[in-house]
């Protein structure tokens, strides 16, 4: 079966940077719905037509993933307003109450990338904003989608991970 929206596909892949250091390797086939919001438009786009072992190569520039890094999405807020046992990569979603910057988008996830005595820095950017990135695609299986996965638009996985460099068996996100 060639793959063409709407469908269910497995794919194992390497994604990395533009300097090849890998930042998220599927190993084990995971199953997205072709033609809905499973996976980025550029991915959809490069495995139209394919089928069952096919390899895809894939460059995705920072505009068609995950934005380009916005500075205006890093704030910094006073250490008072967070919990003991803070650590750097913590995430939290909106500022906390009292927030010195409530200009701030607050349907955002915020890390924690730098602590200090007296601030924190937060970070609202999506952890890949402003990258390259580099996608080898093995496609394992396609299938017809069922009505219920095409109502959904979606079979319920997110395409990326974040693997943590000096750890890349832990997944940041």
């Amino acid at each position: 079966m060639n793959i063409a929206a709407p469908c269910v596909v497995s794919l194992t892949w390497l994604l990395t940077d533009a300097q090849n250091h890998a930042i998220d390797e599927l190993k084990e086939p995971v199953e997205f719905f072709y033609g809905g919001d499973d996976l980025l438009a550029p991915v959809e786009e490069a495995l139209a037509g394919h089928v069952e072992g096919d390899e895809v190569r894939v460059q995705l520039e920072p505009e068609q993933a995950f934005g380009d890094y916005k500075s205006e999405l890093v704030c910094f807020e006073d250490r008072k307003l967070f919990p003991e046992g803070l650590e750097p990569g913590m995430a939290f979603e909106g500022l906390p109450p009292g927030a010195a910057t409530p200009d701030m988008p607050a349907d955002t996830i915020y890390v924690v990338t730098e602590i200090y005595p007296s601030h924190v820095v937060l970070d609202g950017n999506h952890p890949l904003a402003g990258m390259a990135l580099r996608l080898t695609i093995r496609v394992r299986t396609v299938r017809e989608a069922s009505e219920e996965e095409i109502e959904a638009s979606s079979v319920g996985n997110n395409a990326f991970t974040v693997l943590d460099a000096a750890a890349p068996e832990q997944p940041l996100h």
